[in-house]
Formats: C-alpha cells, sequence, structure tokens
C-alpha cells in the first residue's frame, strides 16, 4: 500500500513515476514473497511482476501507456501476485474510466470525445488507420494519470483485506 500510495501522490503531482520507486518497489517485493513463503512466494512475485509488465506491455507501445505506470504494475505484481494483481488492474482500469469521463465532462470536451471515438470505430470497422489528428501523441489530448488509479486500488484493496472486507 504504502508503494500504491507514493506512486499515486507521484503520478498525481508531477505525472512522472520515478524509476527508483518501481524498480526498487519490485525488489523489495520479491524479497519479502520470499521470506514470507519461501520459493512459493517467489513463485508468486515473479509471475505477478511478469503478469503485470506482459498485460500493459502493448498499451506501454501503443504510447497510451507511461512507462511508469508499466513499472508500477510490474512492481505491484511482486507484493501481490498474480491473482492479486488481477483485481487490482480491473479496479483500476474502472477507475482510470471515471476519471476519464469526469475529466472530459469538466473540460467540456465530451461531444468532441464521443465524436473522435465513432471516428476511431469506423476506421477500425472499414480496416483502415485512424486519421493523424486522432493520435494519442496530440499534446493537446487529456490525459488521465494512471498511477492515480492503479495506486487507488492497490490502497483500497489493501484496505479491505486488511478490515477483513475483501
Amino acid at each position: 500500500m504504502v508503494l500504491a500510495g507514493i506512486a499515486a501522490v507521484l503520478d498525481w503531482r508531477w505525472r512522472r513515476i520515478p524509476n527508483w520507486l518501481t524498480v526498487s518497489g519490485c525488489g523489495i517485493g520479491v524479497v519479502v514473497q520470499t521470506v514470507l513463503s519461501g520459493w512459493l512466494g517467489l513463485k508468486a512475485a515473479l509471475e505477478g511482476a511478469l503478469l503485470g509488465l506482459a498485460l500493459l506491455l502493448p498499451f506501454v507501445l501503443l504510447r497510451s501507456l507511461g512507462g511508469g505506470d508499466w513499472k508500477l504494475a510490474g512492481a505491484l505484481g511482486a507484493f501481490l501476485g498474480p491473482r492479486d494483481l488481477g483485481a487490482v488492474l480491473v479496479t483500476s482500469i474502472l477507475l482510470a474510466g471515471v476519471m476519464a469521463l469526469g475529466m472530459v465532462i469538466w473540460t467540456g470536451r465530451l461531444k468532441r470525445t464521443l465524436v473522435n471515438i465513432g471516428r476511431i470505430l469506423g476506421s477500425l470497422v472499414s480496416l483502415h488507420v485512424p486519421p493523424a489528428d486522432l493520435s494519442i501523441d496530440d499534446p493537446q489530448s487529456a490525459k488521465i494519470p494512471f498511477g492515480v488509479a492503479i495506486g487507488a486500488a492497490a490502497v483500497v484493496m489493501g484496505v479491505g483485506r486488511f478490515l477483513g472486507k475483501l
């Protein structure tokens, strides 16, 4: 929860999740799991880290997700293992969707966003590349800090487990 909370604050404030946090977090997660559960803990930590990195790699390659967010998923996977990481990722995707919806409404871009989604879907259906003005590299496009969503999801899950609710 500490790793997720720090990452969420850094991503919210500076839109960056530094390597010193994610790489050390991953290493600490592997060590902690190994100390607590032996070889099974090591296996779960490595599987969780690899799952987090593998699932989010396509989004990094498409430049729709930053490298810090990607490495954060790997680090959290080392702490949580594959099963719990899956729950955190699903929750974080839902939170990111709510954040994105709130952002497009707040900035007055709802109509433009819906039109752009229609244009993208039309391109996919007709098997054409979407127009260049729909690039995710557009500096004017609204971006949400996914590290906030994944951090919040991990903290909520940790608190829920601590209280015996999850």
